[in-house]
């Protein structure tokens, strides 16, 4: 009978943390706002807009704040807090030393209009936040728009120890990018689609200097790279860069978000090595050229991607709060 009950207690447990992902995102719905702050998109909008016109930087660093947030974590803005002399917090671990300060600043900017009305003070998350701003930015740049669930909670904590091996690396293979989008409930599908945001990215030289300078010892410029396009980043990028020298990820369209990025591909002008392997792959090639003909079919594979990666580790309840500042606890 004792046993029994140790099974019965143990499969139970066992189902809680198992639903326990689903449990959390079941709470996230379109209109979460509606009651307390129902004008909250149109404010994150306007205010994103206002930075948007200021610099066009606001949409990359916007996009990989958000996908540096959910990947450690889970979506709860914990990348965005300012490590203390006790602490060093997420956006200090190396792997998030590039994050641009445009994304930070959009966030905080949008969070102040929002507290700014009276009756939405203290009462959006800047998880939320973060977001709504991360589809405003991917439709101000050309992108498709998309309803965002809402009713994340902020986390409480920030240290740079948790960001290790949870970010894909510029030299990560088909299988450690699977691998690691999948510990993320994502899909390959998911993960090409969403590597579709590099249309819109940037890189510093240090991050792809390998694949131009010293990818091998029989091939010192990575032979998957186009050669007409190595020759180019040499110049942009030569052996003794400025280290802030920064380079655009799409060399036709880097102002657009669209799938001139899986032309690219096909074209041997992936600057990543993890850009690239999503063509000279087989099983993930397919993909890419139908993405290359065919711009809708993306759009509705980043939208369905983009709102899985949105479900990643929501907080509730006890586990998480709304902050007053996005870069500070309570």
């Amino acid at each position: 009978m004792a046993r029994s009950i140790n099974v019965l207690f143990v499969l139970s447990l066992s189902l809680s943390i198992f639903l326990l992902p689903e449990t959390a995102s079941a709470q996230l719905r379109r209109n979460y706002y509606a009651n307390t702050c129902p004008n909250v998109e149109s404010i994150v909008r306007n205010a994103v807009t206002q930075k948007f016109r200021q610099t066009f930087v606001t949409v990359p660093a916007t996009i990989r704040l958000f996908f540096h947030d959910c990947f450690v974590q889970g979506c709860d803005a914990s990348v965005i807090i300012q490590s203390t002399g006790s602490s060093t917090a997420e956006k200090d671990h190396p792997d998030n030393l590039s994050l641009a300060g445009d994304g930070f600043d959009t966030v905080i900017k949008a969070k102040q209009a929002v507290d700014a009305v009276p009756g939405c003070r203290n009462k959006v998350s800047c998880a939320d936040i973060l977001a709504m701003a991360t589809r405003d930015v991917i439709a101000l740049s050309g992108g498709p728009s998309y309803a965002v669930e809402l009713g994340r909670l902020d986390g409480l904590s920030s240290t740079a120890t948790s960001v290790n091996g949870k970010l894909p690396q510029p030299s990560f293979n088909l299988n450690q990018l699977n691998s690691l989008f999948a510990e993320n409930g994502l899909s390959q599908t998911d993960m090409i689609a969403l590597s579709g945001a590099h249309s819109v990215g940037f890189s510093h030289c240090n991050k792809f200097s390998n694949r131009i300078y010293n990818f091998s010892r029989r091939n010192p410029v990575d032979p998957t790279l186009n050669r007409a396009y190595a020759t180019q980043l040499q110049q942009m990028c030569p052996r003794n860069v400025d280290p802030r020298i920064a380079i655009k990820m799409d060399p036709n369209t880097p102002r657009t978000f669209d799938n001139v990025y899986f032309q690219n591909l096909q074209q041997g002008k992936g600057l990543f090595t993890s850009d690239q392997v999503l063509f000279t792959d087989q099983r993930s090639k397919p993909l890419v050229n139908a993405w290359a003909t065919n711009s809708n079919a993306f759009n509705n594979a980043f939208i369905t991607a983009i709102t899985k990666l949105g479900r990643v580790g929501v907080k509730t309840g006890r586990n998480g709060n709304i902050r007053t500042r996005c870069d500070a606890f309570n």
